[in-house]
């Protein structure tokens, strides 16, 4: 039987293609084979409907627990951010000691130690805040000599070191995010449940529109 997937001779995407993250949230609906196998194990016997009850019981503690979980890993990510708006707001205060850097970075930066509530926001600041980092970079490179100074130096390496963990956060948040999406819809017993709670799928991260533009451009 031949390979369903021939990488060697299938047609290919010689000019590529660009992915993005769809931001809708699909809602699990009861379909009616579930529906019609919770009624069937009502009516034939009870023990099959105790079972499938508890089974629901289960399911429903599985998706709280995992929502718990989804708030750890958002949580995470916002704990990095917090951290990374601190030294750059640091590795401006010092910049600006040794260099005229524009006054508009110290606004910016304050603006996002208030926090952020969602997913949305956390992208918006996120992408923000690599923005900074980069008008804070193309200040630091323009001027070697800063390079000698230890407090900048150590700053910068805390801000690429933070960007890291970041990535990492959001890698976990995204595998939960998987989780959560694929599970609600297991047919019978966690869609049964998703369905009557309402649940819909969630939105993983995305980076920004600017920094896949960015990421096509020439480094080197």
């Amino acid at each position: 039987m031949a390979n369903t997937l021939d990488e060697m001779n299938d047609p290919v995407m010689t000019e590529g293609r660009e992915v993005n993250v769809i931001a809708k949230k699909i809602k699990v609906e009861k379909s009616k084979s579930a529906i019609a196998l919770e009624v069937a194990l009502w009516c034939l016997a009870i023990i099959p409907g105790v079972i499938y009850m508890v089974m629901k019981i289960k399911a429903a503690n599985y998706f709280k627990q995992l929502e718990q979980k989804l708030q750890h890993d958002a949580s995470q990510i916002d704990n990095y951010i917090e951290q990374r708006v601190m030294i750059l707001q640091n590795a401006a205060k010092l910049l600006d000691k040794a260099i005229d850097l524009d006054k508009d970075t110290f606004t910016k930066v304050a603006m996002y130690r208030s926090g952020v509530s969602t997913d949305t926001e956390r992208n918006e600041v996120s992408a923000k805040l690599d923005e900074i980092s980069r008008s804070i970079n193309v200040a630091f490179e323009k001027y070697p000599d800063l390079k000698a100074h230890g407090e900048i130096e150590n700053a910068m390496q805390q801000n690429s070191y933070l960007q890291k963990e970041i990535t990492a956060a959001r890698e976990v948040y995204n595998d939960t995010v998987n989780t959560w999406n694929r599970e609600i819809f297991e047919w019978p017993v966690k869609l049964m449940v998703a369905a009557k709670n309402g649940y819909e799928t969630r939105i993983p991260f995305a980076t920004s529109k600017e920094i896949k533009e960015q990421a096509k451009g020439v480094f080197f």
